[in-house]
């Protein structure tokens, strides 16, 4: 098989060890690992890609994962589709191993952002269940945005109020009305060209976000297939959907995403996932300073003064102690 007959996919969902792959042409095929692959246990190429005589290695050590970019080939017969090489990831979502078991499940590859949606109102939104999605995607060194939608329940001005907080920190917060068509334009923007896990807690609106941008594409999130869990309550299944149009976006439903990410985060670290404390904390007087009771904090005096929100620093304080204390 030589390198130009094989074909750049992206992988949008795998069960029972069949993947579904969309290919650069816009065909989604259904591919497998070979048997003949799995004897093999070599090494990568030079260029960090997986030769394929040890995709099926691969799989087993890497977990081959949604939105890990392949390259395809036909069998000998041209009616079957083989996962021929996985290159190399510039980002992930993780997770640990199920079971209790050591090392991390990769539960996502290649994400350019992390979109978390909230609703201004029905259901009232939780600010330390957003703070957590947002330790998440910083943890996972992941680009986040903010989508607040159902401004016509409470108003734009009383949204843009109580999400303030976010802006100050740096995070670009969009406010939307699905229902009325407000802010739309933006998010389809941002959406565009970019691999983006959406997610958010029920009932805030993603799908009848996703299907207003996209009339007729039947776009859904939260409806990961049974196929995938049915049964496998230890582990996290996601699916990428390709958006319509010629930008190639695409967004990924993943379960679970308050599970990911904080795991495998030192509590030592855990400041660096607050961009407003990133700048102070080179100021504390200890290098490794908790910005708990230590002298000389320059974090707590910041939120002393102000200038970081004092119910941020309450939200870092009791992730804090969840991690120290493991869990």
């Amino acid at each position: 098989m030589t390198a130009e007959s094989l074909v750049h996919g992206v992988v949008l969902q795998g069960t029972g060890g069949i993947w579904r792959v969309r290919t650069d042409a816009g065909d989604t095929v259904d591919a497998s690992l070979r048997g003949r692959l799995k004897k093999s246990n070599s090494g990568r190429r030079d260029d960090g890609s997986l030769r394929r005589d040890t995709v099926a290695a691969a799989a087993e050590t890497l977990k081959l994962a949604v939105g890990d970019d392949v390259l395809l080939e036909r069998g000998a017969r041209g009616d079957a589709w083989a996962i021929a090489e996985i290159l190399p990831r510039r980002s992930r979502l993780a997770r640990r191993a199920p079971g209790g078991g050591q090392g991390e499940r990769i539960v996502a590859a290649n994400i350019d952002q992390v979109v978390v949606m909230f609703a201004a109102a029905r259901p009232d939104p939780h600010p330390r269940m957003l703070d957590r999605f947002l330790v998440i995607a910083e943890g996972n060194e992941l680009a986040a945005r903010i989508i607040i939608n159902k401004i016509d329940l409470v108003g734009e001005a009383v949204a843009r109020e109580r999400f303030a907080v976010y802006e100050r920190a740096g995070y670009v917060v969009h406010y939307i009305s699905v229902k009325n068509g407000v802010g739309l334009d933006a998010v389809r923007d941002m959406l565009g060209g970019r691999r983006s896990v959406v997610t958010g807690p029920s009932g805030v609106g993603k799908s009848s976000m996703l299907n207003a941008l996209h009339p007729g594409a039947g776009l859904r999130v939260g409806t990961i297939s049974e196929s995938v869990n049915k049964g496998r309550h230890t582990t996290v299944g996601a699916i990428m959907l390709p958006l319509p149009g010629p930008d190639d976006g695409y967004v990924i439903d993943t379960p679970g995403l308050r599970e990911i990410g904080l795991w495998s985060l030192d509590a030592i670290q855990l400041d660096r996932c607050y961009p407003e404390m990133r700048e102070h904390r080179e100021r504390c007087r200890f290098g490794d300073c908790r910005h708990m009771a230590e002298p000389e904090c320059a974090v707590r005096e910041a939120v002393d003064a102000g200038a970081i929100h004092a119910d941020r620093y309450d939200s870092y304080r009791r992730l804090l102690e969840e991690r120290e204390a493991g869990r």
